[in-house]
Order: C-alpha cells, then sequence, then structure tokens
C-alpha cells in the first residue's frame, strides 16, 4: 500500500500525491486521476503498478476534494487549471519519480486522459505515455507535437471522447512521422473503472492493462 506525501512542484509550491513505491532504481509512472479525483480507484492503481515494479505517483489535482457525483465532478474539472496542472503538478510529480527511478512515464484516465496528452506535449523527462479514453483541446496541446512513444486505449461507445476525436489525434500523430500504438474497444467511457459497474468491462480493461504493462516494460526498460 502506498501513503500521501508531499512533493515540490517546478515553480517552488509544495503540493500532495499518493505515492506507491516499487523500490529504488525501478521505472516510475505518474498516474493522473479522472475527473472525480485521487480516490481510492485511483489509489489503488498505484498500487498495482507498484506491485508489479513500477513506482507511482498520482499527485492530487484537486488538493484533496473528490467529487460524489457527475455535477460535482464535472465542477471540479471545469475550475481546474489545465495549464498549471500540466505544468507545475505533474511536472513536479515527473521530477520527484525521476530523482529515484530509472524513467518514467506517464498514465491518465478521462480528465487524466487528456491530461496524459497534454504532459507527452509539454513535460520534459517523460519515456513513454499510455492514455485512457482523453484528448485535450489541440490548441492546448497538439497530439502532432507528442515526441516519445504514445499508446491510447479509447472505447467505440464513448460520446466524450468520440471516435471522430480518436481517428483525429491518430491521424496528427502519423502526419507526423509518429507510430502511435492506438488501441480501440468495444465498450463504454470509463470502461477501466471497475467501481462503476454501469460501464465497466473487465474483460476490455484486462486487456488494456496488459498492453500497458507491455508498453511501459518496453520503454521505461533501463539502457
Amino acid at each position: 500500500m502506498g501513503q500521501i506525501l508531499e512533493f515540490t512542484r517546478p515553480d517552488g509550491a509544495a503540493t500532495k500525491g499518493y505515492f506507491a513505491d516499487a523500490g529504488a532504481g525501478r521505472p516510475g509512472v505518474v498516474v493522473i486521476q479522472e475527473w472525480w479525483g485521487l480516490n481510492e480507484h485511483i489509489s489503488s492503481i498505484a498500487d498495482r503498478f507498484a506491485a508489479v515494479g513500477f513506482s507511482a505517483l498520482a499527485p492530487d489535482l484537486y488538493r484533496g476534494r473528490i467529487a460524489a457525483n457527475p455535477d460535482e465532478a464535472s465542477h471540479l474539472m471545469t475550475g481546474l487549471d489545465f495549464p498549471d496542472a500540466t505544468h507545475q503538478d505533474i511536472a513536479g510529480a515527473v521530477q520527484f519519480l525521476s530523482a529515484r527511478c530509472s524513467k518514467v512515464g506517464v498514465t491518465g484516465f478521462c480528465m487524466g486522459g487528456a491530461l496524459t496528452v497534454a504532459s507527452a506535449v509539454h513535460v520534459p523527462g517523460l519515456s513513454a505515455a499510455v492514455c485512457f479514453y482523453g484528448i485535450p483541446p489541440a490548441a492546448f496541446a497538439d497530439p502532432a507535437k507528442i515526441g516519445i512513444p504514445f499508446q491510447g486505449h479509447f472505447a467505440s461507445r464513448d460520446d466524450w471522447c468520440t471516435p471522430v476525436a480518436v481517428d483525429a489525434l491518430e491521424q496528427a500523430m502519423l502526419g507526423a512521422g509518429a507510430k502511435p500504438d492506438i488501441h480501440r474497444y468495444v465498450a463504454d467511457h470509463a470502461f477501466f473503472n471497475k467501481t462503476r459497474p454501469e460501464v465497466y468491462d473487465a474483460e476490455c480493461a484486462d486487456l488494456a492493462w496488459a498492453r500497458t504493462l507491455a508498453f511501459f516494460s518496453q520503454h521505461l526498460a533501463r539502457g
């Protein structure tokens, strides 16, 4: 099990996150929350990474607040300063992991998926990114500017991160000469979230997890 700890942002401010330690010198992964906040589900994903050898840090982007319903989650997400979260909180998490890990990757879900793309564009020190069903506005983070290995997991029945948006992301990256590893699932948005039985798909989630671990094992290995 991990723990809540404090780390420093590039601007010198202190912030907090959930850290699950796999041991010194292991690769690291920044885990970015959904619009609900840094809840037990996100903490459990960090723990799962640590259990298989990846130290994981999930920054608390909402400063301790956790949404109890979609309206509250929408309010919190709308109020989030995405550039600050990217350039400060997530960049600080990357710096924290970089000080103790061989290489660092980033992954995130829904809102965190969009911030994963933004991090892959803007945050130095990352070696790979895995996005789950989230894409930011291209004006903030143009996927054509992603210069690190990128894997994406998207749902065919997603009316937020739509298949059309996924196709556009893939084409932007291909047009820039990148080789994104894009996977599409016959599932609903948030199919990875086992705390939401109305959309959770165990088969798709297990396959996406296996692909994520294989991708990070390949790109975050020493050397």
